[in-house]
């Protein structure tokens, strides 16, 4: 492991002090950048097509009606091959997945007709 030295100012007597730092052997920013393959751009992006994720119909965290966007994921939950927990759990966790990602850029109408459609999934599978 290589050495650092770095200066550093003490505030009340204005002296110079050096300090021996040990790193921890981490390739540079630019270094680590070059050995990466092409990544995808978003992580996410890569998850929910990827992962053992549900199966989802396109557009459907888009539709007008908290029941309807229930329904589709109901309906893609129960017929996935590719998710590992339950129909109930997977279905919620797509949409908490998508809420979470989405973060501050989701609009606040489209946002509270998300947190409608988890009340409606838990209807759908009879969690009241």
């Amino acid at each position: 492991m290589a050495q650092v030295r770095k200066t550093t100012h003490s505030r009340k007597s204005g002296a110079r002090k050096t300090v021996a730092r040990k790193t921890t052997g981490r390739r540079s920013h630019s270094a680590r950048k070059s050995s990466k393959r092409a990544a995808p751009k978003r992580w996410s992006q890569r998850v929910t097509k990827e992962s053992d994720a549900l199966d989802l119909k396109r557009g459907v965290f888009k539709l007008s009606s908290p029941k309807k966007i229930a329904a589709s994921l109901k309906r893609s939950a129960e017929h996935s091959s590719r998710r590992k927990s339950g129909a109930y759990r997977s279905a919620v966790s797509m949409l908490t997945f998508y809420i979470n990602r989405a973060g501050k850029t989701l609009p606040k109408t489209q946002r509270t007709r998300l947190e409608r459609a988890k009340v409606e999934l838990k209807k759908a599978f009879g969690k009241d």
